[in-house]
């Protein structure tokens, strides 16, 4: 199982640097059904995992002039402070045993695996629905500062609960709110991602539970992955491939809701 989760870990790269986002959708389920790494930890090591792998990824983007570095403080200012509070404050808080409803036990890592494959389910939609053409102009009109630092608070929030970059969410936000070139929304939104994803991991209170070894070898494939996705998206359209994409995280989606509500009780 190991191998395969290695296999998964370099198309999680590759997704990012293709597309990206999406990438990190697979980090939490590749950690925990490959790796046997309990939610808890599987959505802090994500964290780690996905913020490095960005972290990388935007190097490029970085060097290009394809980052809006006003958008990327105004967006992720709110979301790394929601992010760091989820991790230090919210999730601790959370019981290991939520509620139970009729003689079924909601645990705190069935409420986490299930908020996370709403989340994925949520995402492949937005993977598989056509965009219209991207607005390559560099014009940014009516810069909307609440509803940017709004959005920036609530996928910080949800990173911080389940472990997800927030792609899915953060590059359509930018394009929409900001006016950013596709181009350009990408390579912001993978500084956020790193970002936030980063320093919210280090709001993790088990942080010296973490198992080193396999977060740094998954991140090191991650980031070999990413490299190759950035190679082929210059000869590949990821617009193309993204809602092939799409459907796989969907399928995934429903398996996870049915295998932890169904098949394990």
């Amino acid at each position: 199982m190991e191998l395969l989760g290695y296999i998964a870990s370099v198309l999680i790269g590759i997704s990012l640097g293709l597309i990206g986002s999406g990438g990190s959708i697979l980090t939490v389920p590749v950690l925990v059904y490959l790796f046997g790494v309990e939610p808890v930890f599987a959505t802090a090591y994500s964290l780690f995992i996905v913020g490095s792998t960005a972290a990388v990824g935007s190097i490029g983007y970085l060097r290009k002039g394809l980052v809006d570095i006003r958008t990327a403080l105004v967006f992720g200012a709110p979301s790394i402070l929601a992010v760091f509070i989820a991790r230090a404050y919210v999730v601790p808080a959370i019981p290991k045993e939520v509620v139970a409803i009729s003689g079924f036990m909601i645990t705190r890592n069935l409420l986490m695996m299930v908020l996370f494959a709403v989340l994925m389910v949520a995402a492949s939609f937005s993977m598989i629905k056509k965009s219209g053409p991207a607005d390559e102009s560099n014009a940014q009109r009516d810069f909307n500062y609440p509803v940017i630092v709004i959005e920036g608070l609530v996928v910080g929030l949800i990173t911080g609960l389940v472990g997800a970059g927030g792609g899915f969410l953060i590059i359509p936000a930018l394009v929409l709110l900001s006016k950013l070139p596709m181009k350009q929304a990408v390579g912001t939104s993978l500084v956020i991602i790193a970002a936030k994803s980063l320093i919210g991991f280090l709001g993790e209170h088990q942080l010296s539970a973490t198992n080193w070894s396999l977060v740094l070898s998954v991140t090191t494939v991650a980031c070999f992955g990413i490299f190759f996705g950035l190679f082929l998206s210059k000869k590949i359209d990821g617009a193309k491939l993204k809602p092939v994409f799409g459907w796989f995280v969907l399928v995934m989606g429903i398996y996870i809701i049915m295998k932890e509500t169904l098949f394990n009780h």
